[in-house]
């Protein structure tokens, strides 16, 4: 009969009961190691889920291309409108939306916020940025260089505050201008776009250079033309400026190459997570251990007998081990219970969408089984090395 028949596996369970206190807290100690090994696994799969969504939401198909001068102390890359704009020739090239970023002082209401960034963009910015208009609408090219301005959420709610619900219309002062509010975002997540648009005012691309004549044009956000690759995009960028702007370095990155570097080192830290659990089930496999070596020492007046009686090696070794893999197999489903229920917490207190990782769930219950073989070898080797004439003048 094999270790794991049908008499050895209700002999091994009975053990385990007589055992009391001593198989509880192995339990535990097992249950803690693969719960700990199961829920790192699945939040670390979880995370790399939730990071490679908000990337997504701006959507793989966009590129933020800056120019930087190529040495250092070199005076900064300015490029003109058309020429940015230019970049739609390209065969890989579908939109572009250029823009530019500086940062003032914006009073609201007579209340004077911190530095905010103003945006010199077009309409072609909110298309591609997916920003959406809660009231009001986007500055667009046909404001040409009139004093109009779209406000971001977090400042339209401010202004709301200060004027008693009102935001189109009202106006407000950048710097020593004033302008007029034609509109209000929605608020929008900010990991994956450019800069945080919440605590940004839009303003038309002319308009900016009035504002802030210091800042310069050197920032695109484009879209790709579809089944265009992000390294193909960028090569045809790299060369299109290559012979408008010789003097500049093209940087080209992409949601999709962001979600390929995360991927890689999301891997990693799961992996680090995994190992930090695994210290957690390693301390609970010596508890397991622990457990059995004791089992032997008081059980071998019954190793005696039953050798004795014809029970041979194998049959005490499987008696043993039986006993290790059933006490390692429900601490693993304990584990995996408590795993799933202490990733659904952290789930809730992140906000992020909560999904089962069957992966880490198998994988706690092949750790557990593999567990229960490896730290109960050993023991169960001892009890069938163990003389029946020495084992019954010891008893």
């Amino acid at each position: 009969m094999g270790p794991f028949g049908r008499a050895n596996l209700a002999e091994a369970c009975s053990s385990l009961l007589m055992a009391g206190y001593r198989t509880a807290l192995a339990l535990i100690g097992i249950a803690i190691g693969i719960a700990s090994v199961s829920s790192m696994i699945s939040v670390g799969t979880i995370a790399k889920v939730e990071a490679a969504r908000q990337f997504q939401e701006l959507g793989t198909e966009i590129l933020n291309v800056r120019l930087r001068a190529r040495t250092r102390g070199a005076r900064r890359i300015s490029l003109g409108l058309a020429a940015a704009e230019g970049i739609v020739s390209l065969p890989s090239i579908g939109q572009a939306a250029p823009y530019t970023i500086a940062a003032s002082h914006v009073v609201l209401g007579g209340t004077e916020t911190a530095l905010a960034r103003i945006a010199g963009t077009t309409m072609a910015f909110a298309e591609l940025g997916r920003l959406a208009v809660a009231e009001g609408r986007f500055v667009s090219r046909l404001d040409g260089g009139r004093y109009f301005c779209t406000l971001g959420a977090k400042l339209a709610e401010a202004l709301r505050q200060a004027r008693g619900g009102r935001v189109v219309g009202e106006a407000v002062r950048i710097g020593e201008t004033v302008f007029t509010v034609v509109g209000a975002l929605r608020r929008a997540a900010t990991g994956q776009r450019p800069f945080n648009v919440n605590e940004t005012v839009f303003v038309p691309i002319e308009t900016a250079a009035r504002v802030a004549p210091a800042e310069t044009l050197r920032d695109i956000l484009a879209l790709m033309a579809p089944d265009t690759h992000y390294r193909q995009a960028a090569e045809e960028l790299q060369a299109w400026f290559e012979t408008r702007a010789p003097a500049a370095g093209v940087q080209v990155r992409s949601a999709e190459e962001l979600i390929e570097h995360m991927h890689r080192q999301m891997r990693l830290y799961t992996l680090l997570l995994g190992a930090v659990g695994g210290i957690s089930l390693l301390v609970g496999g010596v508890g397991v251990m622990n457990v059995m070596l004791v089992a032997v020492t008081e059980r071998r007046k019954e190793i005696g007998i039953r050798r004795a009686l014809g029970a041979r090696r194998w049959d005490i070794q499987g008696q043993f081990l039986a006993e290790s893999v059933i006490l390692s197999l429900l601490g693993g489903v304990l584990g995996v219970l408590l795993g799933v229920g202490a990733t659904y917490g952290i789930c809730r207190f992140t906000g992020w969408e909560f999904a089962l990782s069957w992966g880490g769930t198998a994988l706690g219950a092949l750790v557990a089984g593999g567990a229960g073989i490896f730290f109960g070898l050993y023991p169960a080797y001892q009890a069938a090395r163990l003389d029946p004439v020495t084992a019954l003048q010891g008893a």
